[in-house]
């Protein structure tokens, strides 16, 4: 994809807007791809919205963007992310493009719905306000109460229907790259919702895969061949959610102090099926011990080191609410490869991971729920 100029943004909105995948990807739409719902905003509308971008409205901050509260004309709670001026502005539009156009023909109730854009003294993309924020900020505000199971496990199940969706049933196949707790945001009636879209890719029906570089996502949700290789595929999305099911679980953060990411503490406690060690000691007894056993064996299945041995999400779905009896035989790995899932154990990762991280260029917010690799904003009580 080439780089637009912001001049060249200003003509690009007056022009159809299929142009945007267009330049996204060269694979001809599907005819039944619906048009965009979402409307141009003038400046005057979202300022006024958010009080001027008050600080006060301010509910997330990351490396390349800002997201404000505010309420239109109307009475529609919205929130404006805001993309902040960059060294590379060229990259900055091109992400702009990029998420406007993935977002574009998204209809979901477990994604995050697009309302519009704004291209007037700078870029802006708007959105509906979820009122109960990040699940992320649910989780770990040590002021609220313990998230009860059963939200956890509606969340659970709605954002496993939100990656179908994404991966299977959305006009173009859509890898989110960047599926954690911190962008799961909740609405009024904590329905989740996918949301920040700014790593996503396309991935043409003709590709198996997409070999990227460089490197993006937060540590912790990493999957060893994007990690090792840039591989980047469904199962991507896979093993990061399923380090999502473990947080909702265990109520334990990604990445812990000393640097232990979540998944290398699990795997070892879901191998020996000690359920009552992962739950999260502040739920006490108060949990469906049928559906924990159903997320935890899902999150064991999806944090394979081996792709090849990971489920679909599709089949996420079906193992985590399906009534019927879960057959651990027909997910067994071959015991050629066990060797090799026990010899990964993710510590050659940690360290690699560690070391990029403690080189890396970007900077995060003391607030952040796990470090990250690359540019992705991932500040945990964003609301948008």
């Amino acid at each position: 994809m080439r780089y637009i100029r912001t001049g060249s943004l200003k003509r690009l909105f007056s022009l159809k807007r299929h142009a945007f995948e267009e330049d996204l990807q060269d694979e001809k739409p599907p005819e039944s791809l619906q048009k965009p719902t979402w409307k141009c905003y003038s400046y005057d509308e979202i300022s006024s919205a958010t009080n001027a971008f008050s600080a006060d409205n301010m509910v997330g901050k990351g490396g390349f963007a800002e997201v404000y509260r505010g309420v239109l004309q109307n009475g529609q709670a919205i929130a404006v992310k805001r993309l902040t001026k960059a060294p590379n502005d060229e990259r900055k539009e091109k992400e702009f493009l990029t998420e406007i156009g993935t977002l574009a023909h998204v209809s979901h109730p477990n994604v995050t719905p697009l309302l519009g854009c704004c291209i007037d003294n700078g870029l802006y993309l708007i959105f509906h306000f979820s009122s109960k924020g990040s699940v992320a900020s649910l989780l770990h505000d040590e002021k609220l109460p313990a998230l009860d199971w059963t939200t956890r496990y509606k969340i659970a199940i709605g954002t496993a229907k939100g990656i179908h969706y994404l991966h299977n049933n959305c006009p173009r196949r859509i890898i989110h790259r960047d599926i954690k707790s911190s962008n799961i945001l909740l609405d009024e009636d904590f329905e989740p919702q996918i949301s920040d879209f700014g790593l996503a890719k396309w991935l043409p029906s003709q590709w198996s895969h997409h070999s990227i570089a460089p490197i993006e996502g937060t540590f912790g949700h990493l999957a060893p061949e994007y990690f090792m290789h840039g591989v980047v595929d469904e199962k991507t999305d896979v093993f990061a959610f399923g380090v999502f099911l473990l947080e909702l679980v265990s109520g334990k953060r990604p990445v812990d102090s000393s640097h232990q990411s979540l998944h290398s503490w699990a795997k070892p406690i879901l191998s020996r099926g000690d359920l009552k060690e992962v739950i999260d000691p502040r739920l006490g007894d108060d949990y469906n011990i049928v559906h924990l056993s159903r997320l935890a064996f899902a999150a064991s299945l999806c944090i394979r080191a081996s792709p090849i041995w990971r489920p679909t999400i599709t089949e996420v779905v079906e193992v985590i609410s399906s009534e019927e009896e879960i057959d651990p035989e027909k997910w067994k790995i071959p015991e050629e490869e066990e060797d090799r899932e026990e010899f990964w154990g993710f510590e050659d990762l940690e360290c690699e991971c560690e070391y990029e991280c403690n080189t890396s260029s970007s900077s995060n917010s003391q607030h952040d729920d796990s470090i990250s690799t690359g540019s992705s904003y991932n500040r945990r009580n964003k609301c948008y």
